[in-house]
């Protein structure tokens, strides 16, 4: 679609690519845009900053654009034009500290890592006869201009399940058992580190749809993906079908807030609440020795993943006796005074209504409008009932229900990390010497 200057503010408020053409017809500049109506008309108003391209906007006689479904296939379609067509101010322009690759390593189970430009320049250096992709690599993607590429991964881990783990044929080498990683628990990986998948059905349902993805072609991924779900379901295998029909559902409609550096974002994003994100867990725990050696667990989750850095160890302080209600309730308000923490959309707690109202309660005095749940399990840990605290917030309690039942898997899997983070304090203060 082609359209004169005059008229940039026809186009619409959605993700894609814009295309800048001079007055020859020559493709001089390849941007993307969250917004493409937002950010083709910042070129047309205020100042310039030094960047080339807004330089040389009188040079721009043309201009074409293709939307996309999402953010993120709008910087796969920039990075695959770019690489096509080597846009004047694309390639004059460009800062390699911020162009960034994803590459597809040639191992048994492939890893998905991030090169930076730079790295890959450092390597022709060292190695004259270094190509793209190298030994290392089965392929390599990009360049991604101001990529964030620590948000990308999640979003690539959530829609294709690749591993981060290290695969049950490595552990048996060195005579360790199998042990699941934080992923498979969350339904994230299909069991690499278990042995419950081979390399060569890891490459067919995790790299091959991946690559495909990256190429750009999610269209022809959709259709193979169903094609596929459906021969699943008539052969009766009905979790591999299930599994498909999750992994269409999330390309449809992915979820990639937030993947530009905040120097590359061009328009700001706000969670619109009729969509009910929660983004912003913190999960508690209680481990005691009797009426000594009591301990608490604070683990933080955001966008579905772990945040380590924020994660928090408490030793109990103030509490006579043995009471993990009181322990909680301790743990909880050391907690809200630090105010330069960010505050979670939902408190969820290792435990049942005794502790769930504890928390509400804490909450209730300080008038903090923060909704708690809590996953009450059996001496066997099989059992998990899900607990509802007061309705404390604004929001309705049906989406918060309808959430919290959506997302059990993750909600439980929160509340074993935990269960193990507390667990791995408990045994570490019993280890250092009584002072």
């Amino acid at each position: 679609m082609k359209f004169q200057l005059q008229n940039f503010y026809h186009l619409p408020d959605s993700p894609g690519v814009y295309l800048f053409f001079d007055h020859g017809g020559e493709l001089v500049y390849v941007g993307k845009a969250t917004s493409l109506k937002n950010r083709v008309s910042s070129y047309f108003r205020g100042q310039r900053t030094i960047r080339p391209i807004e330089q040389m906007m009188h040079q721009v006689a043309k201009i074409d654009w293709q939307t996309t479904d999402s953010v993120l296939e709008a910087i796969i379609l920039e990075a695959n034009l770019i690489k096509a067509k080597q846009p004047k101010y694309n390639v004059d322009g460009k800062d390699d500290k911020s162009w960034n690759y994803i590459g597809i390593t040639k191992d048994m189970y492939p890893s998905i890592v991030t090169i930076r430009q730079h790295e890959l320049q450092q390597l022709k250096k060292q190695n004259s006869r270094f190509q793209i992709p190298d030994s290392r690599f089965f392929y390599l993607f990009g360049p991604y201009p101001g990529l964030n590429t620590k948000a990308t991964m999640k979003v690539l881990r959530k829609l294709f399940h690749f591993s981060t783990c290290l695969p049950f044929v490595a552990l048996a080498k060195k005579g360790q058992s199998p042990k699941p990683c934080l992923y498979y628990q969350m339904g994230q990986c299909l069991g690499v580190c278990t042995g419950e998948i081979s390399p060569p059905d890891y490459r067919a349902k995790v790299i091959r749809p991946l690559v495909t993805f990256l190429s750009g072609r999610k269209k022809q991924l959709l259709k193979s993906l169903e094609i596929q779900m459906r021969k699943a379901a008539r052969a009766e295998q009905f979790e591999e079908a299930a599994r498909l029909r999750n992994q269409i559902a999330s390309l449809q409609r992915i979820q990639d807030i937030a993947l530009l550096n905040k120097s590359f974002v061009e328009d700001k994003f706000q969670i619109l609440d009729s969509k009910f994100q929660i983004l912003r867990i913190e999960g508690y725990d209680i481990s005691n020795l009797g009426s000594t050696g009591m301990v608490g667990s604070q683990v933080v989750f955001e966008h579905g993943e772990p945040n380590k850095n924020e994660y928090r160890k408490y030793k109990i302080r103030t509490v006579l006796g043995q009471s993990d209600v009181d322990c909680l309730e301790e743990v909880i308000r050391r907690r809200l005074k630090h105010t330069e923490w960010s505050y979670p959309q939902l408190f969820l707690i290792d435990g049942g209504k005794p502790q769930v109202n504890r928390v509400s309660n804490v909450l209730k005095d300080l008038r903090l409008k923060i909704p708690v749940v809590g996953i009450a399990k059996g001496s066997d840990r099989k059992k998990n009932e899900i607990v509802f605290g007061y309705k404390l917030t604004a929001i309705s309690y049906k989406l918060l229900i309808r959430w919290v039942y959506a997302n059990t898997r993750l909600l439980i899997a929160i509340r074993d990390e935990a269960h193990r983070f507390v667990i791995q304090y408990q045994r570490s203060t019993r280890r250092l010497p009584r002072s």
